[in-house]
């Protein structure tokens, strides 16, 4: 395995990639989430491709526009689909040999793959789809829960059945460390009635509807941006992966190496 970095054109602007060499004909575009540069959250993606090309595949990332060493203009993940077609297109000028890719996105990067019905790719590992209209998605992983307030009824439900098996917040509650109004509240809001999926969840799953390829959903079942999709979609898809105790960027070690192994299924699964 090699590394090599080197630029590409996006719509007369400059973008930024690095290569991680392997003999497969089948290669990983991993597409970024977030403004998260191409290297990831901690290097995980850096990391990761290095592991990947270890076992035979080649692997790109980059840089979309407007991020890290990428010209242009920041205009968003629901932009960003171009920026993954000419990463596409790089990816195989760059590797002749490749047949068939496999892309993996996390967060927004998700997001933006089933809205462009995965952007000539032959199979998607979508981990922890962003639903969210009224937010910007987080570069790194929160360093602390989300607050109640900000859930929706599906996830105020999810959160308080996770607590209830939690001992130590039932003994926090039992000793009165847990302020009774503002539990009140938010148990009032969980029995509110699902909202209904936003348009971006909605453009997602039609999107996702009209790609024809394998596709596997991973869902970390700490975060919130996960249960978010969750309660947009539908539970019993047989595409679903879960990966318990796992946060949204998979830092744990057990959910690193969890991760790897539904990327290696992915790409072997197209080889």
């Amino acid at each position: 395995m090699s590394r090599r970095h080197f630029t590409f054109n996006c719509r007369g602007t400059m973008l930024a990639g690095t290569l991680d060499t392997a003999p497969s004909k089948t290669g990983l575009l991993i597409v970024s989430g977030g403004n998260e540069v191409r290297s990831g959250p901690w290097s995980g993606h850096a990391q990761l491709a290095e592991r990947i090309a270890n076992s035979g595949f080649p692997v790109m990332r980059f840089d979309r526009r407007g991020v890290g060493d990428s010209e242009g203009e920041n205009t968003g993940f629901l932009e960003s689909a171009p920026d993954i077609a000419a990463a596409l297109r790089a990816f195989r000028a760059h590797v002749p040999t490749l047949k068939s890719v496999v892309a993996y996105g996390n967060c927004d990067a998700a997001s933006t793959l089933m809205r462009a019905h995965g952007e000539g790719c032959d199979a998607l590992v979508l981990a922890n789809p962003w639903t969210f209209e009224s937010e910007e998605p987080a570069t790194e992983e929160p360093a602390v829960v989300e607050p109640v307030r900000q859930m929706t009824p599906q996830l105020l439900r999810s959160h308080y059945l996770r607590r209830l098996a939690d001992p130590r917040a039932l003994w926090r509650l039992m000793t009165g460390k847990v302020a009774l109004d503002q539990l009140a509240s938010s148990l009032k809001e969980a029995a509110q009635p699902a909202a209904k999926p936003t348009s971006l969840a909605e453009e997602m799953a039609a999107g996702l509807a009209v790609f024809t390829g394998p596709t596997t959903i991973l869902i970390a079942e700490r975060d919130r941006t996960a249960q978010a999709f969750l309660s947009h979609w539908d539970k019993a898809d047989g595409r679903l992966r879960r990966c318990p105790e796992a946060s949204h960027s998979f830092v744990e070690p057990q959910a690193r190496i969890w991760l790897q192994g539904q990327i290696l299924a992915a790409l072997r699964s197209v080889a």
